[in-house]
């Protein structure tokens, strides 16, 4: 995927979480769409102001998170009860070193946590911490406490993990 496009309520505010919270600090493009046909991509009519900035981790171009705010006229928002997942939804997935300093932060700025970080179970396997939150405007997002780089993978058996919290 090259990037996820996310229409924003308020640029400044989803560019501060994405950054400081995920680390998302490289900028691929910033600037303004307004001018050309990306309304008509959009569906929205001529006119209508698009500012932008695409985010990602320094590397490659891809994996991207671009934030659109648009206005005049402003579109309206997706109304949700941001407290479970939703047909539709769309959720990010990221990778995190360590999922409890996100956590904390999250709680004590009053973001929408579905989820704290727990392990997640999939039949005999406890495999990784994962936790799911929402973004300032309501996109969930999904992080796996991880290293991809790891060549162990973070999962026992059930009864091994049974065992290695009682020892």
């Amino acid at each position: 995927m090259v990037r996820a496009a996310l229409l924003v309520s308020d640029l400044e505010r989803s560019r501060t979480f994405y950054t400081e919270l995920l680390g998302l600090d490289a900028v691929f493009f910033e600037g303004e769409l307004s001018e050309g046909n990306t309304h008509a991509l959009l569906g929205l009519p001529a006119g209508t102001r698009l500012k932008a900035v695409i985010l990602k981790a320094p590397g490659p171009a891809y994996g991207m998170v671009g934030l659109f705010e648009l206005s005049d006229p402003k579109p309206a928002t997706v109304q949700r009860q941001s407290s479970a997942a939703h047909i539709g939804d769309v959720t990010l997935v990221f990778y995190c070193a360590d999922l409890d300093p996100v956590h904390n932060r999250l709680r004590d700025e009053g973001h929408t946590i579905i989820s704290p970080p727990v392990n997640l179970v999939i039949g005999d396997f406890v495999k990784q911490r994962e936790m799911i939150f929402r973004d300032p405007d309501d996109v969930m997002i999904n992080l796996i406490e991880w290293d991809p780089d790891d060549s162990q993978r973070p999962e026992l058996r059930r009864q091994e993990d049974e065992r290695s919290q009682a020892g």
